[in-house]
């Protein structure tokens, strides 16, 4: 399997750092507020790559955190919850959001079941944090100030390791201010804070270093360093996240975690996503151009269609979002699930396109191995369904037709077949009674028949020599 890797800047293979098993961290959510689905759209290429990762026969390792405590989630907690003190505030806003995240997931087709999810506030992680942070100060690659902990670059730099792993840095502005908030101007590099001192009213956690009181919270960077350590171990394989992640997020992920390693290996490989575009510009909420699945749903758009947009458009290029596109993705969608439906009408004993079938499944895998080609995978589907349009379905395996629909399910995650169940024996007998209505020509009972199937799910299609029926 073929990747391409930011921190390479070329296409490589996938070689695994133990045996068999492919490690694999995934940049989370923040949750102060629902995602907008190009935070999705991420995760779904994560998801994908997972899938697919997998198919190629390897055993997946795969971690994703929640960033549950930050500027934003602090900022919104105070606001909210006023009346509690910091940490219940902070705990309020996490557990909503994060609940909601996971709904989103799941109805965009993520297998949150494959995943281990991890949070920046359990205990287990603060004092990973902490330890590293201690360490880093012992070997003089952060330093103590008023108001927090530091890392250097220069120090860091020194050693003899590169800062700049994934993104050239050679025209940035090296500035001595140092950054205390979580997100900052991306075109110059600064030391960042590991650690901020307790404010009035913000959470925060007990720290001791040397004998001063470094009691406060952590800053972004370092949750990560220490969630992916302690979830999948340094190095792992692969780490994804958004192209906006690349720097600072994932570049000062790199210098905190392998300061104090011999190797500068963190991560082998790093699968970057490009972003979702609304009307040419990035879609983000300080833009105001967003939307959450909450906003498609109340649009009556299927989440799953939005995963068909996104996998329309290879991940490392921008999807273009708007009504036409996701008309568009949604039509697909409906098709697919109407060519699932079929295979409750093909036959259990012959094995009518079964050779092909097969065949199309090693290539839906190949273009999936290379690069996670899936608008090549998609585009070798449809042309699958596109040959039923011409072939009795009665004359094709159902056996081999139905496990195309559950690869496909497994590498894509689009939930055909969960989508489109075998009906019940009220809708089979009916669809047989439709049959014998047209047959005797009853057509008053044959319309009947049909609109009490459309008000149960089911459409049908009459055609030359047989009836079709897919649900809607």
């Amino acid at each position: 399997m073929k990747l391409y890797n930011s921190r390479t800047r070329q296409i490589e293979t996938l070689t695994p750092l133990q045996d068999n098993r492919v490690s694999i961290y995934s940049c989370g959510p923040t949750v102060y507020d629902y995602v907008h689905i190009g935070n999705l759209s991420a995760f779904i290429a994560a998801d994908t790559l997972r899938r697919a990762v997998t198919l190629h026969g390897y055993t997946v390792h795969h971690a994703m955190n929640f960033t549950d405590v930050d500027d934003k989630i602090i900022k919104k907690s105070q606001a909210l919850y006023s009346n509690l003190p910091p940490e219940q505030a902070l705990k309020a806003v996490t557990t909503a959001y994060s609940e909601a995240f996971i709904d989103d997931m799941k109805a965009v087709g993520n297998d949150v079941d494959a995943m281990e999810f991890i949070r920046a506030t359990d205990a287990s992680v603060i004092l990973g944090m902490q330890e590293l942070i201690r360490k880093l100060v012992i070997a003089n690659f952060a330093y103590l100030t008023d108001d927090g902990i530091y890392f250097s670059i220069d120090s860091y730099t020194k050693s003899g390791k590169t800062y700049g792993q994934l993104v050239d840095l050679g025209g940035s502005r090296r500035s001595s201010e140092r950054i205390a908030n979580d997100e900052y101007d991306k075109s110059s590099v600064h030391d960042f804070a590991l650690w901020k001192f307790k404010k009035p009213n913000e959470p925060a956690w007990e720290f001791e270093i040397e004998g001063k009181n470094c009691t406060g919270r952590p800053g972004w960077h370092i949750e990560c360093s220490v969630m992916s350590q302690q979830t999948i171990g340094l190095p792992f394989d692969i780490h994804t996240g958004g192209i906006d992640l690349q720097f600072p997020h994932h570049e000062n992920e790199i210098a905190q975690s392998t300061a104090l390693q011999s190797s500068p290996l963190y991560a082998s490989m790093f699968v970057h996503n490009e972003h979702i575009l609304v009307e040419g510009k990035k879609m983000s909420k300080s833009l105001g151009n967003f939307y959450s699945l909450k906003d498609l749903v109340k649009q009556k758009i299927n989440p799953l269609a939005f995963r068909m947009l996104v996998l329309q458009s290879h991940y490392r290029k921008s999807t273009m979002y708007g009504h036409e596109a996701i008309t568009s993705a949604a039509n697909r969608l409906s098709h697919w699930r109407m060519y699932a439906s079929y295979r409750h009408q093909m036959s259990d004993t012959t094995d009518g396109m079964a050779e092909q079938l097969h065949a199309s499944i090693q290539q839906v895998l190949a273009a999936l191995g290379s690069d996670l080609d899936t608008p090549e995978a998609l585009r070798i589907v449809d042309s699958v369904f596109t040959s039923l349009e011409a072939t009795d379905i009665t004359q094709i395996s159902g056996v081999a037709f139905g496990a195309f629909i559950s690869f496909i399910d497994k590498a894509l995650g689009l939930n055909l077949a969960t989508s489109t169940p075998r009906p019940s024996q009220e809708v089979l007998q009916n669809l047989q009674a439709r049959l014998t209505a047209r047959k005797q020509q009853d057509w008053t009972r044959s319309d009947e028949l049909r609109d009490w199937l459309t008000n149960h799910g089911i459409a049908v299609s009459d055609r030359a020599q047989e009836t079709r029926w897919y649900w809607l």
